[in-house]
């Protein structure tokens, strides 16, 4: 039997973690690694202490900010770097696995943190309908090591 390589075991574990998500329009997870070591794991959703989307908005999803995004969720990624910073777990140099490529505004604080590598599964411009994935474009020019997950 052939053992599985970590690139597919910690995307395989951001799928499943996805599931977790009680977010109506999408399920992302994501699985932030050192060393093949796993630091911090995520899926979006809305902060701990507040509502459930998928119960209290389950038709719809919640309320749309002012860009037209969910007004109570944090994006897997987010959760996985907060969750680790929390905890004060150093995660420069670390490599992220997410099941949706990071948006710009994600991108920067994964730039800014110094994760040195993502892999991400789906586009998330072809999710929002956009003309290119402008987070995984912003990792690329700034030196960011990116990569669309293939298994």
């Amino acid at each position: 039997m052939k053992k599985p390589s970590f690139d597919d075991i910690y995307m395989e574990l951001a799928e499943n973690l996805a599931k977790r998500s009680h977010c109506v329009k999408a399920k992302v997870g994501a699985v932030l690694t050192k060393d093949t070591r796993i630091i911090s794991v995520g899926y979006n959703g809305p902060p701990a202490g507040t509502l459930n989307c998928d119960e209290e908005y389950p038709l719809e999803g919640c309320p749309r900010d002012s860009k037209g995004s969910c007004s109570l969720a944090l994006h897997a990624e987010q959760n996985a770097i907060l969750y680790a910073s929390k905890n004060n777990v150093p995660i420069e140099d670390c490599t992220l696995y997410v099941t949706l490529s990071p948006c710009i505004a994600c991108a920067r604080v994964i730039f800014t943190i110094g994760i040195k590598k993502v892999f991400y599964m789906n586009s998330y411009a072809d999710f929002k309908g956009l003309p290119s994935d402008e987070g995984v474009d912003f990792l690329r020019k700034f030196g960011v090591q990116v990569e669309r997950y293939q298994k």
